[in-house]
């Protein structure tokens, strides 16, 4: 089986940003399929269609990019918004808990774009968008190493995108600010934490909660989506809501130790 419309995968689509996404790529006229690690099958109802995926298992994604693609016939934009969350200090967490962060957030985009990348050369088109976050570009205390998986997204993006476009290829970056979602429900908790943080652990967990109350709706996020999936003329970088680009100019213009004030103001950390 075959369409002629374009088609998009979505990872990590059964809430929040990825199912916002979904919906928007739909409403733009793509056939979407949206996986999660327990979808139930492919189903078929007119809307988005839904496979079980496992970004952490070689198989798991290569059976589901050869369902799609048995389906639908090709694979026009992969959008890796599977992730998880973590928080706590460096010292908090365990090296094996970082890896288990960085199995998901990294090398399951990774994995997921290694699988299709083949199918959209066969093709000489594709756009892969990655959603990366505002922490990709600044720091964020008591976040060390959510922050790093999306420092690494984004310059194992921009090296990509370098080598991909001689075949029809983008590889491209959403980055939203905090965003009002059930994220942080499903983020890994700190499994060694010391209680030299314990206070500030306190503060920042506030600090957080009236981020997330605060923050973009996950259809700000749905909407640079879709533009970076269809954009003709592809940047390689796309902000999700109001704050990134201030924030993006500062961390680019403003001195290092103004702004390292500014990080320690805003997390009300000692000066």
């Amino acid at each position: 089986m075959s369409t002629a419309k374009r088609v998009a995968v979505v990872t990590g689509a059964s809430s929040g940003i990825g199912a916002a996404a979904a919906s928007a790529l739909l409403d733009a006229g793509f056939e979407v399929v949206g996986t999660s690690r327990s979808a139930a099958g492919l189903r078929a109802d007119g809307g988005v269609a839904l496979i079980d995926l496992d970004v952490t298992s070689e198989v798991s994604v290569a059976a589901a990019v050869g369902q799609v693609v048995e389906r639908f016939g090709r694979i026009d934009v992969l959008v890796n918004n599977a992730g998880i969350g973590a928080s706590g200090a460096a010292e908090d967490s365990s090296v094996d808990l970082d890896r288990r962060l960085f199995e998901v957030n990294v090398f399951g985009v990774m994995r997921t774009t290694k699988a299709v990348l083949p199918h959209m050369r066969a093709r000489a088109s594709g756009r892969i968008v990655n959603i990366s976050s505002v922490l990709g570009l600044v720091p964020q205390p008591y976040m060390a190493a959510y922050a790093s998986t999306k420092w690494a997204i984004e310059g194992w993006t921009e090296s990509l995108d370098h080598e991909v476009r001689e075949h029809g290829i983008r590889a491209v970056m959403v980055e939203p600010a905090w965003t009002n979602t059930g994220f942080e429900a499903n983020a890994l908790d700190a499994d060694q934490p010391k209680p030299a943080y314990a206070a500030q652990r306190k503060i920042f967990a506030e600090y957080v909660g009236d981020a997330l109350e605060r923050g973009d709706a996950p259809s700000v996020v749905a909407a640079s989506i879709v533009r970076a999936a269809q954009d003709p003329t592809p940047k390689l970088r796309y902000g999700a809501g109001k704050r990134v680009a201030p924030i993006s100019l500062m961390r680019r213009y403003v001195p290092h130790s103004a702004f390292d004030r500014q990080i320690r103001k805003l997390n009300r950390l000692p000066q």
